[in-house]
């Protein structure tokens, strides 16, 4: 396509149809939805989409930061195209000018996808849902639950306000150039009623019981709690990975 993958911008560049193909169905686009695709690169799954949409919706909404690739998406004329770094577009903006929720879907960058993931966090209210390809060690820590060596804070911090869902897994012959890294798609549903609590809060004392994981919590959580007059119950003799995300929540509320 006369265009070479930038390492600086993390692009591998998606060229097997089949995974292309299984990728739309499941992200499954309907009508007068407001569709966001954040990297489409050089429109692997751009294209697809943009046949799948009915001619109904809502213009599908790009955001690349490659200057090159975001002049030849805007000559399409059928694209709304949003060139940024993606940490810096306001999706929740974007919902409010759309009129509705959003649908956030791409192939994240995966030298900077746990960052991607964090601010998308902020505009959860504003999302229908969001259908990514990551690395899948990635995915796998985001859709792991307690017991696991994948689980951490990634996986709490995300299974609070979210179900998670690894759908299948893409292998690197399916990219050019192919990634060091296996992939895989994962799917992610705001739950409707999320706990109220604060998540600035959360995310300290979730990272406080990660920080070292192979201990007891007595260790890190429990000194944590200790400078903050914690007075309730909660077991300390377990480490971190054998704590369900509903007990890291409620132990947050009960703060």
């Amino acid at each position: 396509m006369g265009h070479v993958a930038r390492k600086r911008f993390g692009q591998h560049f998606l060229t097997d149809k089949s995974v292309i193909g299984a990728i739309i169905d499941a992200i499954a686009p309907g009508e007068n939805e407001a569709m966001v695709e954040i990297g489409p690169g050089l429109g692997a799954m751009t294209l697809p989409l943009l046949a799948q949409l009915p001619a109904s919706s809502q213009p599908l909404t790009v955001v690349e930061l490659d200057r090159d690739l975001a002049a030849r998406l805007r000559k399409r004329g059928d694209l709304t195209v949003i060139e940024s770094d993606v940490l810096k577009v306001d999706f929740g903006a974007l919902a409010t000018e759309r009129g509705q929720s959003l649908r956030v879907v791409g192939n994240l960058p995966y030298n900077i996808s746990s960052p991607i993931l964090f601010h998308l966090l902020q505009f959860v209210d504003q999302v229908v849902d969001q259908t990514f390809m990551l690395q899948k060690e990635v995915v796998d820590r985001m859709a792991s639950g307690p017991g696991s060596k994948d689980y951490g804070r990634l996986s709490v911090m995300l299974q609070w306000r979210y179900q998670v869902d690894a759908l299948f897994d893409v292998p690197p012959e399916a990219f050019d150039p192919p990634p060091r890294v296996n992939s895989a798609i994962v799917r992610m549903i705001p739950h409707a009623q999320p706990a109220s609590l604060d998540e600035a809060l959360l995310s300290e004392m979730v990272a406080s019981a990660f920080s070292q994981r192979r201990k007891l919590l007595r260790h890190s959580l429990g000194r944590w709690l200790e400078a903050r007059g914690f007075q309730g119950e909660f077991d300390l003799q377990r480490r971190a990975e054998e704590v369900p995300v509903q007990e890291f929540v409620a132990l947050a509320q009960s703060l």
